[in-house]
């Protein structure tokens, strides 16, 4: 075969959902096929991905960033059922377990560490949030890099690091901090938590941090993670996107997440 007629590699990323209630995303190569998370009932993540025209059962691995019940709601019946290989570090893994038990099949990382699934190379690191270990990711395929980062109180020097490295990013944009702060549905404990700095990040700081972590690199940025109660589609877009126009960043193409209906799928 000839240079000229080697197939050119390819990658697609669907986010299946994203936001409070349940989060989970999807990426395949020509090799692997991985799910990031799994927040969704196993029944819905099978009728999310048929959307696509894909099973679960061809999975080649699924990869969780923490323990919260909207990144690990279907983890029992996607990966047990299935005997899916799940990647996580242990403080993940003992968490998990203590809330459910399962027979599993761990492949456990040092976070900060990195390991191959098929033809993805999987590098983790440390975000700040109120989990046991939580991590992000940055997946480096053939045909481009993605870079997830979708519970972080605030974005530290790592994260910025490791996200300038993405050409797709998925990045947390949880709420409106008035509307937060205004919310009568939520407590105020709830609220601190929030809004510390292992909590969530508003849509402001998720303005703030693309601007740190902006690079020629990037293409696609989706903004992950919105607050059913407080925070709404319009303000989260405009606060990210008037940054990106300050940047004269017109190469990034900006998309919003939904927790009811995966994304329209990305092809590399």
């Amino acid at each position: 075969m000839t240079l000229s007629t080697v197939p050119p590699v390819a990658a697609k990323l669907t986010i299946l959902g994203s936001g409070s209630a349940g989060n989970c995303a999807y990426l395949e190569t020509d090799e692997t096929r991985v799910l990031v998370d799994v927040g969704f009932s196993a029944r819905q993540i099978r009728q999310r991905l048929a959307s696509i025209g894909r099973t679960p059962e061809n999975l080649s691995g699924i990869l969780i960033t923490h323990e919260h019940s909207d990144h690990v709601q279907g983890l029992a019946g996607i990966a047990e059922k299935l005997h899916i290989p799940v990647y996580c570090n242990r403080a993940t893994q003992e968490e998990i377990q203590r809330q459910s038990e399962g027979r599993i099949d761990y492949r456990l990382f040092v976070t900060g560490g990195g390991f191959e699934i098929g033809d993805i190379a999987v590098e983790t690191f440390s975000v700040p949030h109120d989990a046991q270990d939580p991590v992000g990711y940055l997946l480096r395929t053939g045909a481009g890099t993605f870079g997830f980062a979708t519970d972080l109180g605030h974005v530290t020097t790592l994260v910025m690091e490791r996200l300038r490295a993405a050409n797709v990013v998925v990045l947390e944009a949880n709420h409106d901090v008035k509307m937060l702060q205004d919310c009568l549905r939520r407590p105020w404990s709830l609220k601190q938590r929030i809004l510390s700095r292992h909590g969530h990040l508003s849509n402001e700081a998720a303005a703030e941090a693309v601007a740190e972590f902006m690079s020629a690199e990037l293409r696609h940025l989706y903004l992950g993670h919105l607050s059913r109660d407080c925070n709404r589609p319009d303000l989260a877009f405009g606060a990210v996107q008037s940054r990106l126009d300050r940047l004269n960043a017109t190469q990034v193409r900006l998309e919003l997440t939904t927790q009811n209906l995966p994304c329209p799928t990305l092809a590399l």
